[in-house]
Formats: C-alpha cells, sequence, structure tokens
C-alpha cells in the first residue's frame, strides 16, 4: 500500500523551522531584553541630561525670569543671544580672555602631559631595566594621591621659585599625569608587538624612528583616550589656579565664573547670575565638541581589540 507522506530530511526539518521562526518573528540569534536594566539606563540618562536642560534653558531667561520662573521652563522672554553677547562683553570682555587662559593651559599642558605620558608608558613598557618595578610602584602611589593633597606643597614650591602669577604655575603640574602614564604603560604592553619593534630593528630603524613611525600609529587610541582625560582634567582645573593665581587676567573660565558668582554676596552685591550661567554653558561646549570628534578614536580601538 502506497502513501504520499513524505520523508522530512534534516535540510527539509531546518528550512521548516526556520520558516516558522521568520512568520512568527522570532530570532535565535536576537538578545533579550531586561526590563531592569533598561529602567536603570533610561534613569541614568535622565540623571545626565536633566542638569544640561536646565543648563540651556536657563541661558535664555533674564536675570528677573532666572528668578521668577520654574527651572526647567522658560520665561517670559528668550534672552538667550542677548545673553551671549552680554557674557562675552561683559568687564570688557574679560570672559574672553579667560577662556583664551584655558586654551593655552589645555593645549600646553594637557597636550604636553599626553607626549610625556605617550613616550614614558612605551618606554616603560617595551624596555627592560633596572628599578623597574619601584617606578610602577611609586607610580601606583602617585595616582592614589589626591590632586588637592599637594596643592599646598606645590603652591610652597612654586612661590620659592618666583612661579605664582604667572602662566608656569598652572601649565608645569599640569605636565605631570601619573594616571595617563599608568594607562600608557598598559595600552602599550599589548598594544604593541614586540615582533613588529624587532622586524623594524632589523631593518635599520632606530629607537626613535621606531616610535614616531611604528608605535605612535598603534598606540593612537590609547593617545585621544589619555588626551581627552589630560584635556577634562585641565579644562575643569580650579583648585590649582585658585592659590597659584591672583591676577584676574591669567584666571581661567573655572576660577573666573566663580568670581562673577560671588559678585552676588557682600556689601554692594552686583548679581549676574544669567551671565555665569550662559558663560557656563558656554565653557561645556568645546568639550562636548572634542569628544564628538575624538570618539571615532575610541570605536577604532575597540574594533581592532576585538580583531585581535
Amino acid at each position: 500500500m502506497s502513501t504520499s507522506t513524505a520523508t522530512l530530511t534534516p535540510a527539509t526539518a531546518t528550512s521548516t523551522t526556520t520558516t516558522r521562526k521568520k512568520k512568527t518573528g522570532t530570532s535565535p540569534l536576537r538578545p533579550k531584553r531586561s526590563p531592569l536594566l533598561t529602567g536603570v539606563m533610561v534613569l541614568y540618562l535622565i540623571y545626565t541630561l536633566v542638569p544640561l536642560l536646565w543648563l540651556f534653558i536657563s541661558a535664555t531667561k533674564t536675570q528677573n525670569d532666572l528668578l521668577s520662573s520654574p527651572g526647567l521652563w522658560f520665561g517670559k522672554s528668550f534672552a538667550f543671544f542677548t545673553n551671549i553677547k552680554d557674557t562675552l562683553t561683559y568687564n570688557d570682555g574679560i570672559f574672553l580672555r579667560w577662556l583664551g587662559n584655558t586654551v593655552l593651559y589645555v593645549v600646553v599642558g594637557a597636550g604636553g602631559a599626553t607626549l610625556l605620558a605617550t613616550a614614558a608608558g612605551y618606554g616603560l613598557a617595551k624596555y627592560a631595566f633596572a628599578g623597574r618595578r619601584a617606578v610602577f610602584a611609586v607610580l601606583l602611589g602617585a595616582v592614589a594621591v589626591p590632586g588637592t593633597a599637594l596643592a599646598v606643597p606645590t603652591f610652597l614650591m612654586f612661590s620659592n621659585l618666583g612661579l605664582t602669577n604667572t602662566v608656569w604655575a598652572i601649565i608645569i603640574p599640569s605636565l605631570v599625569s601619573p594616571f595617563g602614564l599608568y594607562l600608557m604603560w598598559v595600552y602599550a604592553t599589548d598594544a604593541v608587538p614586540v615582533e613588529l619593534l624587532e622586524a623594524a630593528r632589523i631593518d635599520g630603524a632606530g629607537e626613535v624612528r621606531i616610535f614616531f613611525t611604528v608605535a605612535l600609529r598603534l598606540l593612537a587610541p590609547g593617545i585621544v583616550t589619555t588626551l581627552l582625560f589630560a584635556v577634562v582634567s585641565t579644562w575643569n582645573n580650579y583648585f590649582l589656579p585658585l592659590i597659584m593665581l591672583s591676577k584676574p587676567n591669567l584666571y581661567p573660565l573655572t576660577v573666573g565664573l566663580t568670581q562673577w558668582s560671588n559678585q552676588a554676596t557682600g556689601v554692594g552685591a552686583h548679581p549676574i547670575y544669567n551671565l555665569v550661567i550662559t558663560g557656563s554653558l558656554l565653557t561645556i561646549v568645546p568639550l562636548v565638541v572634542a569628544f564628538l570628534l575624538l570618539q571615532r578614536f575610541w570605536q577604532s580601538g575597540l574594533s581592532a581589540g576585538s580583531v585581535k
């Protein structure tokens, strides 16, 4: 007796299962969603964005609206561009001078710290020498010491050298970045293969040429990470300039905006909260731009790590 029932082969069964999964809209490779984790990330996103939203909304208000309207809603008049103009021209444009000082401290201080950390981290990672363990122990100890604990000794030392109230009082301490050095040391250990360095030496390249033509390209993601940490640290530095500088024309933005905020207290108070808030908004714009422009280097570094 014949039958018309077809026997399913393994390939046919797999095809049938795949077709059914497509019809039902499910996929075995689709990651599972965690409601708890999603809720935590949403709360973290709100916690991060609400202060920025408040800062932007407050920068659109006049002095009176700032004190009489809700924090997360606009005032009666939109004074954003007027506040920007007043911020840039107040007190003979001192804000632009503070901005220039901050850029100078960041370019020379953070840039120099990144260069020194890269060269030293590469040397510690790829060269064996006596006392290497001691250097590592001292480096870890330096990372653990907070910068505020070194501010007063640094001030006394620079005062004896006659360097207070100069740009060098901010630039020279900014050149020392123990965390940046440690980060580059750890990153260079795996990012630069020893075989590649040996091949370059066999071809007759010197150590300096190897560093600038071979190692720097491989260390690019680590360099960008170290640079961003140094830039943020120098840009937001407040306590060191506060004790080192007493001339307003040498202030960075952090100290200068604090001086504007202090005008609201004491005898003859002259509050300019709208300018302080607008200046704070303008202060964070360069950092946001820097992160957006340099994030592709982080992504390339993560991709390289996944391929390895």
